[in-house]
C-alpha cells in the first residue's frame, strides 16, 4: 500500500481487519513482535496474469526507458495496479521475539510508541500503537506526527509534544518508567516547554477524513494510542471492538 492513496473510513476496514487477524497469530501463536508496520511493508494482490502478458508484449516492442550504466542497467519503474483484495503483512526483518525484553530503537520515527522514544522497555504493544498509526495513514493525507523541528530535522522533543497534544500529559506510572521522562517534565508532571506544545486536537487533524461514524474512529484510535502499553487492547481485543466490526455482517452478506 502505497502513502498518499487516502480511502474512506469504510473502504479502510477490511485491510486493518486483516492487519489486525495477522498480528494476533503473530503475537498469540509465534510469540513474534513486528515492530515496522507501515503502509509499504503491506503488500496487495499482484495484477491478473493477463497484465502481466500484456506488459510483457509491450517490453518486446516498444522497451520502457533505461539508462546503462558500465556495471548494471537502471529500469524506469512501472507502475503496476493492484487487482483488489487484502493486505498481506510483509518484511520480517526487524522483528523480534517476543519473550525476550527489549529497549532497543526500532520502529519509523512517526510511528514509534512513546516507551521507544523514551528508551524503555517495550513489547508486544508497540504493534498495536503501530496499527493505529497505519490506520490513520490510509484515511488522511497527512501523517497523525509530523515530529519536526522549524528547521524539518526530525526532533524527539516535538514529537513527544504532539503527543502530549493528542493524548493529553501522561499518567505518573509512565513518568515513572524511564529516567529520560525528566527531560520532558518535572516532579509534578510539568512540560517543561523544551518545544511548545503545538495546538492540535484529533478532531482538527481529522478535518479531511472522508466516511461515516468518524468519532467511533476517534474512539479506536484512542483505544490504541495510550501512553502505557499495558492500557492498549491486544490485537484481537481491537479487532473485535464495535466500530470496526460494524459493516462487516452487511460486507458479508
Amino acid at each position: 500500500m502505497c502513502p498518499g492513496n487516502v480511502m474512506t473510513l469504510d473502504e479502510m476496514k477490511p485491510g486493518i481487519r486483516q492487519l489486525l487477524v495477522a498480528l494476533d497469530f503473530l503475537h498469540s501463536e509465534c510469540h513474534i513482535i513486528h515492530t515496522d508496520l507501515q503502509l509499504k511493508n503491506l503488500l496487495l494482490p499482484g495484477p491478473e496474469t493477463s497484465y502481466l502478458s500484456r506488459f510483457e508484449e509491450a517490453e518486446v516492442t516498444d522497451p520502457s526507458a533505461r539508462k546503462m550504466l558500465k556495471d548494471r542497467t537502471i529500469y524506469k519503474t512501472l507502475g503496476f495496479l493492484p487487482r483488489g483484495g487484502l493486505p498481506v503483512l510483509a518484511d520480517f526483518g526487524e522483528a523480534r521475539l517476543g519473550h525476550q525484553e527489549h529497549d532497543d530503537d526500532i520502529m519509523p520515527n512517526v510511528y514509534r510508541a512513546p516507551e521507544v522514544i523514551l528508551r524503555s522497555s517495550w513489547g508486544y504493544k508497540v504493534d498495536i500503537w503501530n496499527v493505529a498509526m497505519v490506520a490513520w495513514d490510509i484515511v488522511s493525507p497527512r501523517t497523525l506526527i509530523t515530529g519536526k523541528n522549524p528547521d524539518g530535522v526530525f526532533d524527539d522533543r516535538v514529537h513527544m509534544a504532539e503527543l502530549v497534544a493528542l493524548l493529553g500529559p501522561p499518567p505518573p506510572e509512565f513518568r515513572k518508567q524511564t529516567h529520560l521522562s525528566s527531560v520532558f517534565w518535572d516532579e509534578l508532571g510539568n512540560w517543561k516547554e523544551v518545544v511548545p506544545i503545538p495546538d492540535i486536537t484529533f478532531q482538527s487533524l481529522a478535518e479531511n477524513v472522508e466516511g461515516e461514524d468518524k468519532e467511533g474512529f476517534l474512539r479506536w484510535l484512542r483505544m490504541a494510542l495510550q501512553w502505557n502499553s499495558e492500557d492498549r487492547p491486544t490485537a484481537l481485543e481491537l479487532l473485535y471492538d464495535e466500530w470496526l466490526m460494524k459493516g462487516l455482517e452487511e460486507s458479508a452478506g
